[in-house]
């Protein structure tokens, strides 16, 4: 058994893995459109709760991606356009300080630093942001 996080980007998916390819080095490994599923849309899928038009074939149904070691799922969702992310945070540990100043940097671009980086009594580099998708991530640079 294992838990991996699965994020809705609410209609903003694919925009969300073009990011995390270009920050994180993410690896896309699976990525499937709604207008590959032969089945019809099911309420609360994208475009799809009652009364809402159907989903645009084009958006993002479910989705695989690697960053180093970890494997995250994620789905375009309700396709509403505010993507929220409350009472979680994804934490990432890089190779070193100065890979967690990048990192750090990267995920900041467009984001919102909570806490700026700095060196902690548990870590040489430790810092909290949120990307422009509203993820919360810990940056935890290892102890040397």
């Amino acid at each position: 058994m294992k838990a991996q996080p699965y994020l809705f980007f609410d209609g903003r998916c694919e925009e969300a893995l073009a990011f995390y390819r270009q920050a994180l080095g993410a690896e896309v490994t699976a990525l499937m459109r709604f207008q590959d599923n032969p089945d019809p849309p099911q309420d609360g899928t994208c475009g799809s709760a009652p009364g809402a038009p159907a989903p645009s074939p084009d958006k993002v149904m479910h989705a695989e991606f690697r960053i180093g070691e970890t494997l995250l799922l994620a789905s375009d969702g309700m396709c509403a356009g505010q993507p929220r992310f409350e009472g979680i945070s994804l934490a990432l540990t890089p190779a070193d300080a100065a890979d967690a100043e990048r990192v750090f940097a990267a995920l900041g671009e467009g984001g919102q630093v909570q806490m700026p980086l700095g060196p902690t009594f548990f870590s040489p580099a430790f810092g909290m942001v949120a990307d422009r998708f509203g993820v919360p991530w810990m940056v935890v640079a290892p102890q040397p």
